[in-house]
C-alpha cells in the first residue's frame, strides 16, 4: 500500500498594521475559545476568492473592527505552517481613515505605541511582523501622521 501525502491547505491572510495620528498601532485580543485564544494580533483575515489582498484588509477591518483604512505599502509577507495548513501572511501598513475601533470579533482592541508591543503576548508568526515593523520605523525616523 502506498502512503499518500495530502497537500497542506493553503490560505492567504491579509493583515493591516494600522496607524493612528499619534503614531500608535492597532492590536486586538483573540477570543479565548478559539485557536490561539487570548493572544494579541494585528487585525486582518482570510482572503476571499476574486479579492486582491488590499481589498481583503479593507473588508476585514470594516467587518471586525468597524473602521475604514487606507492600505499603504507592503511591510512583509511570510509563510507560516500549522499542522494541516500553510498560511501566507501579507502585511500592509495602513492608516485610519474613519471610525473608532470596536472589538466586533475579538475580546478587546487597543492602540499602543510600537515600542509597547513587547508587553503583549502574540502568536509566534507575529514576531516577524513586529521585527519588520521595528526595522521600518528605524529606517524612517520621521513619519508624518497628519
Amino acid at each position: 500500500m502506498r502512503n499518500i501525502i495530502k497537500p497542506l491547505l493553503a490560505q492567504s491572510i491579509g493583515i493591516g498594521v494600522v496607524f493612528n495620528n499619534y503614531g500608535e498601532v492597532l492590536i486586538d485580543q483573540r477570543l479565548d475559545g478559539g485557536l490561539l485564544g487570548g493572544l494579541w494580533e494585528f487585525p486582518g483575515g482570510k482572503q476571499e476568492l476574486g479579492e486582491d489582498i488590499e481589498e481583503t484588509i479593507v473588508r476585514e477591518l470594516r467587518e471586525e473592527m468597524a473602521i475604514e483604512v487606507e492600505v499603504g505599502e507592503l511591510l512583509i509577507s511570510l509563510e507560516h505552517r500549522y499542522n494541516k495548513k500553510r498560511l501566507y501572511f501579507v502585511v500592509h501598513l495602513c492608516s485610519l481613515i474613519s471610525g473608532v475601533p470596536e472589538p466586533l470579533e475579538s475580546q478587546q482592541c487597543r492602540w499602543v505605541k510600537p515600542n509597547q508591543l513587547v508587553e503583549y503576548s502574540f502568536p509566534s508568526a507575529n514576531a516577524k511582523i513586529i521585527s519588520a515593523l521595528n526595522k521600518y520605523l528605524e529606517k524612517d525616523k520621521f513619519i508624518d501622521f497628519s
